[in-house]
């Protein structure tokens, strides 16, 4: 059957992440999400911090992602796992084209009813080993759902059943709209970073960009606009003790 997800509690009583460098931890922190949640190159946010008088080169920028880019989504995620799960807990699973070098590679993705990004898991096949991989990696860090919705794809059929789970499976095209539209801010940061070069490089971005993403989604439709205000700062404020201590 699914078996049981694990999520084994880290100590946070580490040594400061920041204490070796002369920069100060709020603007590496803002330089990180300037570039992971907006549609931004590592140049662009290089010339915003120029505009509030902070001098930093993009090379420096992008060793900052890629040094607390993954250390702030862990972090995120591991205090987010626990409270994602509703009583109508559901998978909406999507797979994304993306080119490589030119070569056609499938980031598969999975999203929860109220839109969390659960999982980004990057492929070279869409056959049924890929998509046994990808929900065996699911299974592992989430709880088994009450029911998971997919579109027409074969593989995913094949998996579940190899996983004694077809059970849990319903397809259609529009009921999987929720995982659809997720896709649309991550291609949004695709086109600014004019795409990828490297299958790691690709893995990493997406799961750090799926977790700050989930961080800052805030549904601004469904709330007015204090209440959107409210959350959002709520939402800054959590960031900013990311890694404090």
């Amino acid at each position: 059957m699914w078996g049981r997800a694990q999520t084994s509690p880290r100590d946070m009583t580490q040594r400061d992440p920041f204490r070796y460098f002369k920069t100060s931890s709020e603007i590496i922190r803002l330089a990180v999400m300037l570039y992971i949640r907006f549609p931004l190159s590592l140049r662009n946010v290089e010339d915003l911090l120029h505009e509030c008088g902070i001098e930093v080169s993009h090379e420096t920028l992008r060793y900052w992602w890629n040094r607390f880019g993954p250390m702030f989504a862990t972090e995120i995620r591991r205090r987010r796992v626990g409270a994602m799960r509703s009583s109508r807990w559901r998978w909406h699973l999507e797979e994304v084209f993306v080119k490589i070098n030119g070569k056609t590679h499938y980031l598969w993705r999975a999203v929860d009813q109220e839109g969390e990004v659960l999982e980004s898991y990057i492929t070279k096949s869409r056959d049924t080993p890929a998509a046994l991989k990808f929900l065996r990696k699911l299974v592992r860090r989430h709880r088994p759902p009450e029911g998971i919705v997919t579109d027409h794809l074969r593989t995913y059929g094949a998996a579940m059943k190899e996983l004694r789970a077809s059970h849990h499976e319903t397809e259609g095209r529009w009921i999987n709209n929720r995982a659809e539209n997720s896709h649309q801010p991550f291609r949004r940061r695709e086109r600014a970073i004019l795409r990828f070069r490297q299958m790691r490089c690709l893995q990493k971005f997406a799961s750090v960009h799926a977790s700050i993403h989930n961080h800052f989604n805030l549904e601004r439709g469904l709330s007015s606009r204090t209440i959107s205000k409210l959350n959002s700062d709520a939402a800054l404020a959590e960031w900013r003790g990311l890694c404090a201590g």
